[in-house]
């Protein structure tokens, strides 16, 4: 490892910077993650750069972004609506040295190389689903802005493990968006700014018609409660969340589902919530109210089907139970006892409300043409049957939802921690070893690290 560089690593000031993105408990497997980019990055350099003098390395900077965890508001961003989301400290890393071309290596733990030339920045139909179109569209966007871009090495590692909900491909945008208004815009954009710069990088050189949400969570840090009423200019408000300090683990479950061939059916979700709004002569839900759908049921079923209806009607509770999510949590922050006890009780329900609603009125579990694969409806009525015995009152704190877009992928759920080794074992059992992963909410967002 570079002498300079480990020195850096090894200060005071580095422990404290990666306690509080990783947990304290986390501090040595931070260390050696670090470290083992760093002689990534030392070699590299040597490959990449031979010409360099040794010392040349002693001057890269280390960037992270994290992946994010919707805690409510499932399927609400695309039609203005709002979303409880948190950063967490799965993220993805990356040092980073500058250079005088317009070359740009990017070279990731376990992925081959992406390499493109930032003098083309042209959209590419064959780069569609690639890290190299993500790439290519935060740095069109920035050129596009008018930033002169040249190009960089970077030596990167991420645990945003993909197909998670978690966020890994907006955890990458927003990472690249941070790189380059860093190297070369003087790191002046916002958060915000950057979320956009990593949404239009998604929907034109990805191909995937994303909200802001994950973009926003990725980029912002913390819990944000996001009203997208006003899509480019969304309000934002922090919110507390400590799960820990109440006794509970919020992990996500992964079923493995596969994600294959799904595009069609996330994308069905705005379509027909779009189609309802359009029988009003409106653009999207956010400018009608639930008592205008419900006054005209049979004309919205006879235009755009039941399952629209269904969805539009998920979309008008969720809003709801969003603000009253947020709610919530502030009484959980100021309370105590008893009170902070209700205020908690009140929380969870609202998050088991929230998955019961994707389960029977977004229909998002599950793909109508693959009934056998049955993965998300399967895990929650596993952690259900966990806690419930029926007949017998069960005092314990507990919730689950689907998590992220849905169809295949991961649940969430918040479990007393003296039941999480237990309920850990139960889902391995079932989805495979790793299948729980517990989250940590941490405060920054996609930024430059001061290393």
């Amino acid at each position: 490892m570079n002498e300079a560089l480990r020195r850096r690593l090894e200060s005071p000031q580095a422990a404290a910077l990666l306690r509080s993105l990783y947990g304290p408990g986390e501090l040595e497997s931070a260390k050696r993650r670090y470290a083992s980019l760093i002689t990534g990055m030392v070699d590299l350099v040597s490959q990449e750069h031979p010409e360099l003098a040794a010392d040349k390395v002693d001057t890269v900077r280390f960037f992270t972004a994290p992946g994010r965890t919707e805690l409510g508001g499932n399927h609400t961003d695309h039609n203005h609506g709002k979303v409880l989301a948190a950063s967490i400290q799965l993220d993805a890393v990356a040092l980073v040295l500058p250079r005088d071309d317009t070359q740009a290596l990017f070279r990731s733990t376990g992925y081959p190389d992406v390499r493109i030339d930032l003098a083309d920045l042209s959209p590419r139909a064959a780069e569609e689903g690639t890290t190299e179109a993500l790439l290519r569209g935060v740095a069109g966007t920035l050129a596009a802005e008018g930033l002169k871009l040249r190009g960089f090495t970077a030596q990167a590692d991420s645990t945003v493990f993909a197909g998670s909900g978690l966020s890994s491909s907006a955890a990458m945008e927003v990472l690249f968006a941070a790189i380059l208004d860093h190297l070369y815009g003087e790191g002046k954009r916002s958060a915000l700014e950057l979320a956009k710069i990593g949404q239009k990088a998604e929907n034109a050189y990805f191909g995937k018609p994303s909200g802001l949400m994950d973009q926003t969570a990725c980029a912002y840090g913390g819990g944000v409660l996001i009203d997208f009423e006003h899509e480019q200019q969304p309000h934002i408000q922090s919110v507390h969340l400590d799960m820990e300090s109440c006794g509970l683990c919020l992990c996500v479950v992964h079923t493995r589902g596969s994600h294959a061939d799904l595009t069609p059916a996330y994308a069905a979700i705005p379509q027909e919530m779009k189609a309802v709004a359009r029988f009003f002569g409106k653009p999207v839900l956010r400018e009608l109210d639930r008592g205008t759908l419900l006054a005209h049921t049979q004309a919205v079923r006879k235009k755009a089907g039941d399952r629209a209806f269904l969805r539009a009607l998920h979309f008008f509770d969720e809003n709801q139970r969003v603000d009253a999510m947020g709610a919530a949590l502030e009484k959980v922050q100021v309370l105590s006892g008893a009170e902070r006890t209700a205020a908690l009780m009140q929380y969870l329900s609202l998050v088991t409300a929230s998955g019961d609603s994707s389960w029977k009125l977004l229909q998002n579990l599950s793909v109508p043409q693959e009934p056998q694969d049955q993965g998300l409806p399967l895990a929650l009525a596993l952690t259900r049957s966990f806690f419930e015995i029926p007949g017998t009152p069960d005092t314990r704190l507990w919730a689950a939802r689907v998590h992220g877009g849905g169809f295949a992928g991961t649940i969430q759920a918040y479990i007393p921690l003296e039941d999480l080794d237990a309920y850990r074992a139960l889902m391995e059992s079932v989805f495979g070893p790793g299948a729980l992963t517990p989250l940590r909410i941490r405060s920054q967002g996609a930024v430059e690290l001061p290393l």
